[in-house]
């Protein structure tokens, strides 16, 4: 399956982008949707990555029926806990779970690796990397704000897909972008997807 260009094998498998080489010193992110509604959100971030960054991308099993249903999208299943982005040496710089699923948090506050999504997770804190979690869910129950906690104790990024009004969005689309966006500017990737706060208005 392509999509925008992008090669898709799926259930924790990775994306890579068509003639595309890895280059020392390029940017290199991972996105993992895992099983929560709101998955065509992941899919959105990747399309907004700019260009120059080396993308990769993991779809849980429950994320491909999740994105059957919102997306029309066809998925292909393949396994690949071995795959590049499980090791440090890799050298992904920031890893993004949009949406993350109350079950991928807890699995990834108590070091489950059971899949590629959690096995990658895992080392982008044993390596000090750049990690986002976007939990999708209303309202959090406390094992989940536990896990939550825990987690940023750690120096995860945890932020959840919560809007702002001062960025006057008027559509959907606008509020995805300015959702994007301010999880772009979290791990460093300059954007222009949303309206910013300024003294003028």
């Amino acid at each position: 399956m392509l999509i925008d260009g992008v090669v898709i094998s799926v259930k924790n498998a990775i994306i890579t982008i068509l003639n595309q080489r890895t280059i020392w010193g390029v940017m290199k992110v991972l996105i993992a949707i895992s099983g929560a509604s709101g998955a065509s959100l992941g899919i959105k971030a990747l399309r907004a990555l700019p260009e120059g960054v080396e993308k990769h991308l993991i779809i849980s099993e429950h994320a491909e029926i999740v994105l059957d249903k919102e997306e029309n999208v066809i998925l292909h299943k393949d396994e690949a806990i071995w795959a590049s982005v499980a090791s440090g040496s890799f050298g992904i710089d920031a890893m993004l779970v949009i949406p993350c699923s109350m079950n991928t948090l807890a699995k990834i506050s108590v070091g489950i690796a059971d899949n590629l999504t959690t096995r990658a997770a895992s080392v982008m804190i044993k390596e000090q990397k750049k990690l986002l979690l976007a939990p999708r869910e209303m309202p959090f129950s406390p094992i989940a704000l536990e896990n939550m906690h825990k987690l940023s104790t750690l120096g995860i990024i945890i932020a959840p897909p919560v809007m702002a009004y001062y960025s006057e969005q008027q559509t959907l689309e606008q509020m995805e972008n300015f959702m994007i966006g301010k999880w772009f500017d979290l791990i460093g990737i300059e954007n222009n997807l949303y309206k910013r706060w300024s003294d003028n208005d």
